[in-house]
């Protein structure tokens, strides 16, 4: 396949897997990305401090945080650049994979669409201020941390999108739903209906078995005397062969 053969053919399909699913999608990811950004600017501009869930989750005064998500790295020389390295590779790979994703993928589409929002969002503020700006306290009992939408919709999206992957999906490892078992039965059902798509030797086969009720494949048919593909043409020539044997023993 030439490059050209292999770009024609990406756009094709990533043009096939671009419906109104995939657009919803990301009016939903530009959402939350504007909402991530404007409550870390109002946050810190108006000093936001209040209570929304007693003692589990609740609005402090804004952080600058020069880690990653949860403060680890925090006060480290390293951390900065590395998490804006690693950013910029997760991001077109995020962005890949989306397009590359069938829209019956709709969960696991969603999933790396609000994995990207909190991505990028977090990226403007290490680009643009040098830190991330934390102001969502939240406390599990056994952890508590200080963290902002970015950092739910990049934890939430990857979590819900290895949990599709494992269990949920049509590609799952361990599917546990029927949509998945008889997704990966119909899938597997389309490679075996491809293979049979093409013969060894060159000739295009029918897809449906059905097809090939035409096709006459007997003792008398070899390399030879295969004619060109058109049903019945070989069955009449070994009537005509079988008559004229007839005749010729009979004048004998």
């Amino acid at each position: 396949m030439s490059v050209k053969d292999f770009f024609v053919k990406t756009g094709r399909r990533i043009k096939s897997n671009f419906g109104w699913k995939s657009a919803l999608f990301l009016v939903i990811c530009i959402g939350m990305l504007a909402t991530d950004l404007l409550t870390k600017h109002f946050a810190e501009a108006d000093g936001w401090q209040f209570t929304v869930i007693p003692g589990f989750i609740e609005v402090v005064e804004v952080i600058h945080n020069d880690g990653a998500s949860l403060g680890m790295g925090g006060g480290t020389a390293w951390a900065m650049p590395l998490f804006i390295t690693l950013t910029f590779i997760a991001v077109p790979i995020f962005i890949a994979v989306i397009l590359m994703l069938p829209e019956r993928a709709a969960l696991l589409k969603f999933c790396l669409y609000m994995a990207l929002a909190g991505a990028i969002g977090n990226l403007v503020d290490r680009l643009a201020f040098g830190y991330v700006r934390d102001f969502i306290g939240m406390n599990f009992g056994f952890v508590s941390f200080v963290c902002n939408f970015a950092d739910v919709w990049l934890m939430v999206g990857l979590v819900l999108a290895i949990i599709d992957m494992l269990f949920l999906s049509e590609w799952a490892a361990f599917p546990l739903t029927k949509k998945a078992r008889a997704a990966q039965a119909e899938r597997r059902k389309q490679e075996e209906r491809d293979k049979l798509g093409a013969d060894p030797d060159g000739f295009d086969l029918p897809a449906d078995p059905s097809d090939l009720a035409g096709y006459h494949v007997g003792p008398h048919c070899d390399e030879e005397n295969v004619n060109d593909g058109e049903p019945g043409q070989h069955d009449e020539d070994s009537v005509s062969e079988s008559e004229d044997e007839k005749a010729e023993d009979k004048n004998e």
